[in-house]
């Protein structure tokens, strides 16, 4: 399996909307991220769910000061209709 398809299942997390929005980046913007911004997703996806929806829907904001751009970035990128 590729690293892209493994992302890929890593992004499913069992509710819509996160995987929509972590979905969304990793297609959109994680090829061209630079290193540091892909190994903060990589910190992003071993969040838990609760937690990484309260992020995601902008309720609390990550501790780790890494992940805080990552975050408003991912909730910026348009939805596709």
């Amino acid at each position: 399996m590729s690293e892209l398809n493994k992302l890929r299942w890593r992004c499913r997390r069992g509710t819509l909307e996160l995987d929509l929005l972590l979905l969304r980046y990793l297609e959109n913007a994680f090829l061209s991220a630079e290193p540091g911004e892909q190994q903060a997703f990589l910190q992003l996806l071993d969040c838990e769910d609760t937690e990484l929806m309260r992020y995601l829907m902008g309720e609390s904001i990550p501790a780790r000061s890494a992940l805080v751009p990552l975050v408003s970035k991912i909730r910026a990128l348009p939805v596709r209709q």
